[in-house]
């Protein structure tokens, strides 16, 4: 068993402090319990701490595909200063979203790598963020005759299943992210 960077003893408090005066100030009808992490598909997702969210505004952290839900993460761990390479270790859910979620995203998978095998023409998912970009290409680790690869940049990262043997094609020119870097213009 790995030794755990975080745990509800340290990580909890600091938590606490931080999304309950945030939750209050936004007007969020919304309570949390922070848990130690369990995971259904620990090779895909194994938090050492999940923050569980619940109450009427749960629809609300939900919508549209859990971006508020996915930001309010987001905000926690670069106030806690949590270095990126560890928010896999910190998450937050509500209503089992992520559960559901990777299940979702290992059928469309599934789906996508039989239609690529039927036709032997690549198939591009909709832009999503790493954590489920990665269920994809963990999806398709076993396949032999199709490759998974992410391709375009920020929030327009996508995944790209091919045929094993087709060559990616090259980035289109201009195809790159025209936002500042993070932390604003240098």
């Amino acid at each position: 068993m790995r030794e755990r960077k975080y745990t509800v003893a340290s990580s909890g408090p600091k938590i606490e402090r931080f999304l309950r005066p945030l939750l209050k100030a936004a007007g969020f009808k919304l309570d949390f319990q922070i848990v130690d992490g369990e995971s259904v598909h620990p090779e895909v997702e194994d938090p050492e701490v999940v923050v569980k969210l619940t109450g009427p505004d749960v629809d609300l952290l939900l919508s549209n595909k859990a971006e508020l839900l996915l930001a309010l993460e987001h905000v926690t761990m670069e106030a806690l200063g949590v270095p990126s390479d560890h928010h896999a270790l910190l998450c937050f859910d509500a209503n089992d979203y992520r559960m559901l979620r990777i299940e979702e995203l290992r059928l469309s998978a599934a789906a996508a790598a039989d239609r690529v095998k039927r036709t032997g023409t690549p198939f591009t998912f909709n832009p999503m963020n790493s954590r489920e970009r990665r269920v994809i290409h963990l999806s398709m680790r076993n396949e032999t005759t199709l490759r998974s690869e992410s391709v375009g940049l920020g929030s327009h990262r996508q995944v790209v299943i091919y045929p094993a043997g087709m060559p990616s094609p090259p980035q289109p020119a201009g195809s790159f992210d025209r936002r500042p870097p993070r932390g604003g213009r240098r």
